[in-house]
């Protein structure tokens, strides 16, 4: 798979990227890393425990990994969870909003990740 290929599965930026990072050797360094972020296992957690502060810093911090690496389709459903629970000090978190926008979530994080492991795989 060129990296190209896993942009376009990712609904993401190959061009982006590349003018930001300018070599695709550490595209591939950085994309690899995200296979250790924390992030989307730390959301996992606080959603099911409805730890709506912990879920909202995770729901970011995922969503900054995924814009700086242009994972489009991850970075806009995390943005969205992000969105929805920014206000949750002054606004009740509706329950069933945040399953259906984390249910997203976590399909395009299988889809990253299984891309990941198709071109790691490939590179090793």
């Amino acid at each position: 798979m060129q990296l190209q290929d896993f942009y376009k599965i990712l609904g993401g930026s190959y061009q982006e990227i590349k003018e930001r990072l300018q070599s695709d050797e550490l595209i591939l360094r950085l994309t690899f890393k995200f296979l250790n972020d924390k992030s989307y296992e730390n959301l996992c957690r606080a959603v099911e425990e409805e730890a709506y502060e912990e879920a909202f810093r995770a729901a970011h911090t995922l969503k900054g990994v995924c814009q700086n690496l242009s994972f489009g389709e991850l970075g806009a459903s995390s943005g969205e969870l992000t969105e929805l629970l920014r206000n949750r000090e002054t606004v009740p978190v509706d329950r069933e909003r945040c399953m259906e926008l984390f249910g997203q979530v976590c399909a395009d994080y299988r889809v990253v990740i299984e891309a990941i492991t198709t071109l790691k795989g490939q590179k090793d």
